[in-house]
């Protein structure tokens, strides 16, 4: 059952790195493992929140898989919590948070997952923390691509 926290100081706006991670379809672009991504369907609800449903096909050296996620979005909030729908999992969930600072924005992440393939969950085992720091820095470099170049945040 890996679980996998992190807390980063970026010099992006909340909005920027929310709309960034928001982005799902976009994913293949620049995410390590991901093959494709497919949106089922995006819901406005009352609250102000949007109900997104999505697919991410994960290709990892000889095992691909696809699984479905619900993505509640909280625009004004900055915030982000993924839950799993169906794919190789036994339960997968994830949250996402930025919250602007003077420096930029610090941004929360969380992902905690347990394959139902014991041979799978035993790979990623060996492997998940340096994954999880691939996953993360890649999201940094899109940042960077996207909103223009990394500046060091002082203190």
């Amino acid at each position: 059952m890996p679980s996998h926290s992190e807390t980063r100081l970026l010099p992006y706006r909340a909005i920027q790195m929310y709309d960034l991670v928001s982005d799902v379809a976009a994913y293949p672009l620049f995410l390590p493992w991901t093959a494709a991504a497919r949106i089922r369907s995006v819901t406005p609800r009352d609250d102000g929140t949007k109900l997104m449903e999505a697919d991410l096909v994960i290709s990892f050296k000889v095992f691909r898989e696809r699984f479905g996620s619900r993505v509640i979005l909280w625009p004004e909030a900055h915030k982000i919590d993924t839950q799993y729908l169906d794919g190789p999992f036994k339960y997968l969930k994830s949250t996402w948070a930025f919250k602007d600072t003077d420096q930029g924005c610090i941004v929360d992440f969380m992902v905690d997952f347990e394959f139902k393939n014991t041979l799978m969950q035993g790979l990623i085992g060996l492997v998940f923390y340096e994954a999880m720091q691939r996953v993360v820095r890649a999201f940094e470099a899109r940042a960077n691509t996207l909103y223009g170049p990394d500046q060091l945040v002082k203190s």
